[in-house]
């Protein structure tokens, strides 16, 4: 392909929203577009989307996308996928979903992941496929089927991922890339199958998967979704994969020891090397990239939303206010520990039943020291990850920081401290949709290695570091041995 007058779409399904994003041969980012993909929650733990309004939505911004380009000049020569992990739907014969696109959010499996943690041999199944075993995971969505809904387990003929729903529309074939597979606790990292006990734990057979493919394989796009987006016949359509493994590509963090660090309302902290493994506590992911590059990491589930749940609780402060409060508290809090877990608790204990908590309590502080003691918290939980990584054999010596946390000068200098390494920051406007577009490129011939991928577009490279300060950095260490005992503690409690 290479040629600067084409671009590749990079289309991202993502938990809130569809992004399709342009990059032309140049590698750079022309064209951005959104539609909203709307997520039904309830009570009980449901978090789901339509599959349906979902594939309206990718054509619709799809469409406007090629729009935009054909303005500027610019031919589409391929579309790339990247899509939100530990999704899951059933399908009948003829491809029409039976049930609504289950989210990594949804928790109605907390019970069946409770009992399959509990059980000999869940520490095997993680070992085997490098997914924990959790709510989120696929796994546990079809054994929560299994439980709760035999008759729609009779019924279904397929069980896909959202984005494989997706592909089946556009291209006619339903196919499950090795990297979104890798993330459902249903395959075999060494061996890149579906993996027999864990289909035997989910209650649900081989022939009611997908194929499993590359996820630089490329298929063509059929005439009648050709029409709807604007765009010929047999264009060239790749699989894609996740949107983690993506994002670690479109900040370019993939050399060895360079890690990739989002932090939003959640976090996630990974690093790419050349094999499948998880450390030996099975506290970390290991989830598949492309190219035999795989991607070790741990995602925590409160980040951004322990500020905003401080600033509700504690006075109804204005976050940035409460964060300028804060600031002003020295590293360390004046002994204030917190355990951030007010939505349970992914890496490194993967555990939805982890509970928050504010320890060594006195009559001198305040809500400054809490906020402040709670984002410390959230710096520890990154750095029990890097811990679990380096246990795994994957050092980090380079940090690429992403998200929205990290406009505040707090947030960026408390998790600085916390890794003890600067934090190259980024504003990573166009996310892992770019990094399915690289991936798109190197499926259509245009990129020589993944691993030698050119950095993130301009206005998506590191433009500040942070360093630790030495202080914050030590007394964080200090403290984070008790933080992992007082988890404990109050784990047993609990």
């Amino acid at each position: 392909m290479n040629d600067v007058g084409e671009v590749v779409l990079g289309i991202d399904l993502g938990t809130t929203a569809t992004k399709v994003v342009a990059v032309d041969g140049d590698h750079r980012l022309v064209s951005t577009v959104e539609r909203p993909a709307p997520m039904r929650t309830a009570r009980d733990g449901e978090a789901v989307h339509d599959p349906e309004a979902v594939l309206a939505g990718v054509i619709e911004a799809v469409r406007e996308s090629t729009d935009a380009c054909t303005r500027q000049g610019l031919a589409v020569g391929g579309l790339s996928f990247s899509a939100a992990l530990h999704t899951l739907l059933a399908l009948d014969a003829s491809g029409t979903p039976l049930t609504p696109a289950l989210s990594w959010a949804d928790t109605r499996a907390a019970d069946v992941a409770r009992s399959l943690r509990a059980a000999d041999g869940s520490a095997e199944l993680h070992r085997a496929t490098g997914t924990p075993v959790h709510p989120m995971a696929p796994l546990a969505k079809l054994a929560w089927y299994t439980a709760h809904e035999p008759a729609l387990m009779r019924r279904a003929v397929a069980w896909c991922g959202l984005k494989d729903f997706v592909l089946s529309r556009l291209t006619g074939r339903l196919v499950t890339d090795l990297s979104c597979a890798s993330a459902t606790g249903l395959m075999d990292m060494r061996t890149t199958r579906w993996h027999p006990p864990a289909l035997e734990a989910a209650g649900v057979s081989s022939e009611r998967l997908p194929e499993l493919v590359p996820p630089t394989e490329v298929f063509a796009l059929l005439p009648e979704p050709a029409s709807a987006l604007g765009l010929p016949a047999g264009l060239p359509v790749v699989t894609g994969a996740g949107d983690g493994p993506l994002a670690n590509l479109a900040v370019g963090a993939t050399a060895p020891a360079t890690a990739a660090l989002s932090l939003g309302t959640s976090g996630a902290l990974r690093v790419v090397r050349d094999r499948p493994g998880v450390d030996e506590r099975c506290r970390v992911f290991c989830y598949y990239l492309a190219d035999g590059l795989w991607v070790l990491g741990g995602a925590v589930s409160n980040a951004g939303v322990v500020a905003q749940w401080a600033a509700e609780s504690f006075g109804d402060i204005d976050v940035a206010d409460l964060l300028k409060e804060a600031a002003a508290v020295e590293p360390g809090a004046e002994g204030l520990l917190a355990l951030p877990h007010l939505l349970g608790e992914r890496a490194p204990w993967w555990d939805p039943d982890a509970r928050g908590a504010l320890i060594g309590l006195r009559r001198g502080h305040g809500r400054a020291h809490m906020a402040r003691a709670m984002i410390e918290g959230v710096g520890q939980q990154l750095a029990l990850v890097r811990d679990s990584l380096c246990e795994a054999g994957a050092p980090i010596t380079t940090v690429r920081a992403t998200g929205g946390a990290l406009r505040s000068r707090l947030w960026a200098e408390i998790v600085a401290a916390a890794l003890d390494m600067p934090l190259e920051i980024t504003d990573d406007a166009a996310g892992s949709g770019f990094g399915a577009a690289l991936l798109g490129r190197r499926a259509l011939g245009d990129l020589p290695s993944l691993a030698a991928t050119p950095l993130a577009p301009v206005q998506a490279r590191p433009h500040r570091t942070v360093a630790p300060d030495p202080l914050a950095a030590r007394r964080m260490a200090d403290a984070r041995p008790r933080t992992e005992r007082l988890y404990r503690l109050l784990r047993e409690t609990y």
